[in-house]
């Protein structure tokens, strides 16, 4: 009896296991199927099911007329009373210098005002007239489309690197180096601690070559800054092209090493805060940054290495244009006031003259070849896939007025930065959704109709952004069941005010699965709300006021397409 009751106790005790083993399992599976587990099959179910229940409609297309035009940067630049002046002149005699903004700001950034401050407090004078200088803070590569375009020129510039310089020259502005440098500072790629030593247990040594080797192994996840508004970027890209052959940036080799390389950077920003952020959720190993931010930020310094790279940042000084003697005797005295020992000393007090030691790796690239470079990286960014982009307008009724006429501009203007090889859709949301434009190649036909699409968008009715989304969504993807090798992205324009149709929860896992990037760009927005569609897929999201907008949206065109 006893030996019947131990076996019918361990036939129960088989049985529970099984149970544990069989719900363990079971489990498993469903938890790998969250987030990006879920499999393209079920969430192309899913998109259908929702598409089903969204009311959209197809515009017949009509042609607009179009500048065939090259892109002018000029057009889409905003008055430069957008940028602050932050230290003013005080006297009749005076020069204005455009300054990057990591020395011609407050706070730790304050460095080069804070000199100009105390060089218009010093009364110093220039034959028998006492000067003064006027101080604009604004990056450098924004600094650059002023100048080459013509729209504002200041009596001297002072970028990041000298690269910036090059490229102002090359574009036949008068340039002349007044200083080599004013202040010392260094850009590097911040990697984490266990990626860091991970590098050097495989390669030996954690430098530019060692980290592009790995990234073209795929075994480390960087991002760095658009290399045509970015001094870092265009540093990094020119350093980069040099480690697969140093004799010539663009030879078949550089070329072919870099296109190994780029298609494993996932991820290419529009400013230094939005690399930040990526790396926080866990997507980058490392990003480009400069020494002075690095060591003032405490949880860079914790949790990330800092490793140089490429040329110096040592901020030189330029004057610009045919100056007459006047001025070019203020900028020289500038330059003589802030390289005195006490302004060096408080530089370092900022986090700028450290890594002295650290010698620029290559020569200074001039103009014309940087100009090749950022064409090449333009051309071979994404491996050589073609892009496919739908465009998600708002066009509800709190878009009336300024929003949407800035929504127009800033996609007439934009246009021309797409790309012929590229594919572009159009569509529009309101209390429902209209098709637009239907994804097609962009030649000349699909940019007259794109056009003439935008211009005939007219605001009204309720906000179903989500319903747009999955409109552009399922265009996407039968768009790629045609043309497999394309990469698909999406690009909201809105005020940010969802109050019909589908919610963000709906659709998350979705956007997700399918690693669709959504830039989205806000007219007068509830920004945060816009940022979490981007913050899903590691997308830009520009708050763009009604002054810039057309000129972030033109580079951010110009970057992704």
């Amino acid at each position: 009896m006893a030996g019947k009751k131990k076996l019918v106790m361990s036939v129960f005790a088989l049985i529970f296991v099984f149970i544990l083993i069989y719900v363990g399992v079971t489990l498993t599976s469903n938890l790998g199927k969250s987030k990006s587990q879920v499999t393209t099959e079920d969430a192309a179910k899913q998109l259908n099911k929702l598409y089903a229940n969204v009311s959209v409609s197809t515009e017949a297309p009509v042609k607009g007329q179009i500048d065939i035009s090259p892109a002018d940067v000029g057009d889409t630049l905003p008055d430069i009373s957008k940028f602050p002046i932050t230290v003013k002149n005080t006297t009749n005699q005076f020069v204005e210098i455009f300054t990057s903004t990591e020395k011609g700001g407050t706070g730790m950034d304050s460095w080069l005002a804070d000199v100009a401050t105390e060089f218009n407090n010093a009364k110093i004078q220039v034959n028998g007239k006492p000067v003064s200088v006027k101080i604009r803070n604004i990056a450098s590569g924004t600094a650059a489309d002023y100048i080459r375009s013509g729209k504002y020129v200041p009596d001297a510039y002072t970028p990041s690197n000298e690269l910036l310089g090059e490229m102002v020259k090359a574009s036949g502005v008068k340039t002349e180096l007044v200083s080599k440098r004013l202040v010392g500072n260094v850009p590097g790629i911040v990697i984490s601690k266990s990626k860091h030593d991970a590098i050097i247990s495989s390669y030996g040594a954690v430098n530019v070559k060692t980290v592009t080797e790995a990234i073209s192994n795929n075994e480390f996840s960087m991002g760095y800054t658009d290399p045509f508004s970015s001094s870092t970027g265009i540093n990094f890209l020119v350093t980069a092209l040099s480690t697969f052959d140093k004799s010539n940036l663009l030879s078949n080799k550089a070329v072919q090493g870099f296109e190994k390389f780029q298609e494993n950077i996932p991820f290419l920003a529009s400013t230094t805060t939005q690399m930040r952020d990526a790396a926080k959720s866990g997507v980058l190993d490392g990003f480009v940054l400069e020494y002075q931010t690095y060591i003032n930020t405490d949880e860079l310094k914790n949790e990330y290495v800092f490793t140089p790279f490429g040329i110096r940042h040592d901020n030189p000084l330029y004057a610009i244009g045919n100056l007459p003697k006047g001025k070019m005797d203020i900028i020289k005295k500038f330059a003589e006031f802030a390289l005195q020992e006490k302004y060096q000393k408080k530089a370092q007090a900022k986090g700028f003259n450290e890594l002295d030691n650290y010698k620029s790796e290559m020569p200074v690239v001039k103009g014309s070849l940087l100009a090749s470079a950022q064409k090449l990286w333009k051309d071979k960014k994404n491996g050589g896939k073609p892009i496919a982009a739908v465009f998600v307008t708002d066009v509800s009724g709190s878009m009336a007025g300024e929003p949407l006429n800035r929504l127009k501009e800033s996609l007439l203007k934009g246009q021309k930065n797409l790309g012929k090889d590229n594919s572009i859709g159009l569509v529009s949301y309101s209390n429902d959704v209209t098709i637009n434009l239907p994804i097609k190649k962009y030649d000349t036909t699909q940019r007259s109709l794109f056009v003439g699409a935008v211009n005939s968008l007219q605001a009204d009715g309720g906000t179903a952004t989500f319903d747009g989304i999955i409109v552009a969504l399922k265009m996407l993807q039968e768009e790629k069941a045609v043309n497999p090798n394309i990469k698909p992205m999406i690009f909201v324009l809105s005020d940010g005010e969802t109050n019909r149709g589908h919610s963000l929860k709906d659709i998350k896992e979705l956007i997700e699965t399918f690693k669709v990037p959504i830039y989205t760009i806000g007219y007068n927005a509830d920004i945060q709300a816009l940022q979490s569609i981007s913050s899903i897929n590691e997308a830009a999201s520009i708050n763009a006021d009604t002054d810039d907008v057309v000129y972030k949206i033109a580079n951010l065109f110009n970057v992704q397409m």
